[in-house]
């Protein structure tokens, strides 16, 4: 039974390994489930440009995960967030709608397919929200919306901080300018709001 197991085991390890060196070899993200993520054509990388393939897979992407945040923070108001939460909630959505546009436009200077922002319905990635728990998030209200919107957020944030990272491991990616300066600011904003979100979710009433 256990030389069973570490055949299995060695078989699935192997396997993983195939799929990180396919994508490697095609110069996409890595950390990135490719099998589930195809947002449009397959990309096509013009030979001498100054981008990559995980380039373009992390601005598609980030576009789904900024789309989700934004649907999540509108909830804010008809759910009855306190003060601070709510004031949380209208700067990220004022600050990922404009990035958004941004991203959109970086993929279309480039001829890259741009999503809109229903893409979040169809693409999950690291740290977005499942349909249960955004479908909690919907039926929140006061305290328990306030807890479950903080709670999501930071993993969502998390989330967004990880894309970055594994943006900047695969082989020259993050390094066109608007590229690496969106992705540093979107590390350097998320962090401090996670900071903030960690301390409104402190203060809290106990459950």
């Amino acid at each position: 039974m256990m030389a069973r197991r570490h055949i299995l085991a060695l078989s699935a390890l192997t396997l993983l390994a195939g799929a990180s060196s396919r994508a490697a070899a095609q110069g996409g993200m890595a950390g990135m489930d490719h099998s589930m993520h195809k947002m449009g054509p397959d990309i096509v990388i013009p030979k001498g440009a100054l981008y990559t393939k995980a380039d373009v897979e992390f601005m598609q992407m980030m576009i789904a995960h900024h789309a989700q945040a934004i649907v999540m923070s509108r909830l804010a108001e008809k759910n009855g967030a306190n003060p601070q939460v709510l004031k949380l909630s209208r700067k990220i959505d004022q600050s990922q709608m404009p990035e958004i546009t941004i991203m959109q436009g970086w993929l279309r200077r480039y001829n890259q397919v741009a999503p809109d922002t229903s893409s979040w319905h169809t693409v999950r990635m690291e740290g977005m929200l499942s349909d249960d728990e955004m479908k909690a998030l919907e039926n929140a209200k006061g305290e328990e919306f306030n807890r479950l919107y903080l709670v999501g957020m930071i993993k969502h944030h998390a989330g967004a901080i990880k894309m970055v990272e594994d943006l900047f491991k695969s082989p020259g990616a993050g390094q066109e300018v608007d590229a690496n300066v969106f992705a540093n600011d979107v590390v350097t904003a998320q962090t401090a709001e996670i900071g903030i979100m960690r301390n409104l979710l402190a203060k809290l009433p106990p459950k």
